[in-house]
């Protein structure tokens, strides 16, 4: 009876810290949850994002050619600083001015002639961006895809047009590209603005380096 007596106080300190700590880590929400609000901070306005840009391309197999069209973009972060990124863009075909001087006489002659290639880019591959879920940052991005040239009428874009050249992707007009770039991005809120640079490079009998600039409005949450 005595030796219970004396252990039932041994025991009675412990028992008590024991439940004062339990009660405390119940308090606090779980001891193996208390990095919760770290992570959750960190994700805030940084799972999903999805855009929309203007594009200025520099195709430059010889002589340089200029071309521009509008694309869309969506990424999925991986961690606050690593997302998986595709894209795909719709480049619209170049007017041309060819200019004739007469041998004759000194009269000179321009015409503008609408090209029919119209280049069609898609690319996939990770962004690494730095600044997490702030107002601005500063991110890189190396990708892989095609750039197809697709060629249809010289009138006016329609969306027959645009779904020919689709269909069209995997022929012989379509190449191996690869796309190193980075830019910025400045958000308001969930809305933002994303600037971007890099150099589009294609297979075709060697490679082929291209300026390739993209700018527009971007979402995430």
């Amino acid at each position: 009876m005595k030796f219970k007596t004396k252990l039932t106080c041994l025991l009675l300190p412990f028992a008590a810290s024991f439940a004062m700590t339990a009660q405390a880590t119940s308090a606090a929400g779980g001891g193996a949850q208390t990095s919760q609000p770290g992570e959750s901070g960190a994700y805030t306005l940084n799972h999903v994002e999805f855009g929309a840009y203007a594009d200025y391309f520099r195709l430059a197999p010889g002589s340089s050619t200029n071309f521009v069209g509008v694309g869309g973009r969506a990424s999925f972060n991986v961690q606050p600083n690593l997302a998986l990124e595709g894209e795909i863009n719709y480049d619209f075909a170049r007017n041309y001015t060819s200019t004739t001087t007469t041998t004759t006489s000194t009269t000179t002659t321009s015409t503008t002639v609408i090209s029919r290639v119209r280049p069609i880019t898609g690319l996939f591959g990770p962004k690494l961006q730095f600044g997490r879920s702030s107002a601005f940052r500063a991110f890189v991005t190396g990708k892989l895809g095609f750039l197809d040239f697709s060629t249809s009428s010289p009138s006016s874009v329609t969306g027959t047009q645009f779904s020919n050249g689709i269909s069209g992707i995997g022929g012989s007009g379509t190449h191996l590209a690869f796309y190193p770039g980075g830019g910025i991005e400045g958000f308001w809120g969930p809305i933002g603005l994303r600037i971007e640079a890099g150099d589009e490079i294609y297979l075709n009998n060697g490679t082929r380096n291209n300026l390739r600039v993209t700018a527009g409005p971007t979402i995430r949450f």
